[in-house]
């Protein structure tokens, strides 16, 4: 069995999925990612009770009733709120065109489906987002309301490789032991990511400026703790990238090396924020980090295996 037959525009994937479909998702992604930048900036600017109530933003209002110095906290609050609503117009839209343009339509069940989580997972952050205003910004929530979305950033991204891989059952395009350090690589990465928005409600950015609410950790041990974990899954990354380059495995060198990139970025960006006092800009364009460390962690473990026919034997 081949590969799959190219498109009139000549690549593989143009007959997997149409450019429509294609576009949306990656309008998708980029749209979670950007909650993730907007959600910080709430956090950042104290803005997390720009808008007093949920689903309301004011008592009797949908909308900011803008008075006095509090007019940015609520442009941004609302401004959030609005973007996660061109979010859900963007993943409903994949939806539509997952089940309704070829040849998507006509690709597996199993696949299809996939395009409603990032749909289903909007509406779970908009209740949740709305818990956080009602608990007046309590860290567990606010952290909850994190983790979520970058969950959301993987389900994403895998929707993306999905859709551009063929059809065909996964089979292992690594060895064993690199594919028991994908998983590895994974176990550490959701650590240190939950330690990481740990490390944030301990830290200095409550989310609202006259109301502090913050988890009763000594900021700088668990500052150390996250970046510990940090050096463990460098280590990983480091072995990854050395097995692939055993085997030979050009995609699988070639993800790990972009992860990398992003993780030893990331990195220092952290420790220049630490030691600089958590400067705001920083501590956004170090979320920013967080979310793309996703993508890279989705990306390097799915170069693991593949979807591509094993190729007939030659007589």
């Amino acid at each position: 069995m081949s590969a799959p037959p190219a498109a009139p525009g000549g690549r593989p994937r143009d007959a997997l999925v149409d450019p429509l479909t294609w576009r949306l998702a990656i309008a998708n992604l980029l749209a979670q990612i950007g909650i993730i930048v907007t959600g910080g900036a709430v956090r950042l600017t104290g803005s997390g009770l720009g808008c007093s109530e949920w689903p309301l933003c004011q008592p009797g209002s949908f909308t900011p009733t803008f008075h006095g110095e509090s007019v940015m906290h609520e442009a941004i609050e609302f401004g959030n709120r609005t973007l996660t609503g061109v979010l859900g117009v963007i993943a409903l839209a994949l939806v539509w065109a997952v089940y309704r343009r070829e040849p998507t339509a006509s690709r597996p069940a199993a696949l299809r489906r996939l395009a409603w989580l990032p749909l289903a997972g909007i509406a779970l952050q908009a209740f949740v987002g709305g818990v956080t205003v009602w608990v007046d910004l309590h860290p567990a929530i606010v952290g909850s309301h994190m983790l979520i979305s970058l969950a959301l950033v993987a389900v994403s991204t895998y929707l993306l490789l999905r859709l551009a891989a063929p059809d065909a059952p996964v089979r292992p395009a690594s060895s064993p032991r690199l594919r028991m350090l994908g998983g590895l690589l994974v176990a550490v990465g959701v650590a240190l990511l939950v330690l990481g928005v740990v490390t944030t409600g301990a830290g200095p950015h409550s989310g609202d400026a006259t109301e502090p609410y913050r988890w009763a950790l000594d900021p700088a041990l668990i500052s150390r703790v996250h970046a510990a974990v940090v050096w463990v899954f460098v280590a990983i990354v480091v072995v990854g990238l050395l097995l692939a380059r055993r085997e030979g495995n050009r995609a699988a060198l070639r993800a790990w090396g972009w992860l990398m990139a992003v993780t030893l970025l990331q990195g220092l960006i952290g420790y220049v924020q630490y030691f600089t006092g958590l400067p705001e800009l920083l501590v956004g364009i170090h979320m920013l980090g967080s979310a793309l460390t996703v993508v890279a962690i989705v990306h390097a473990v799915g170069a693991l295996s593949t979807r591509q026919p094993e190729p007939l034997p030659t007589p």
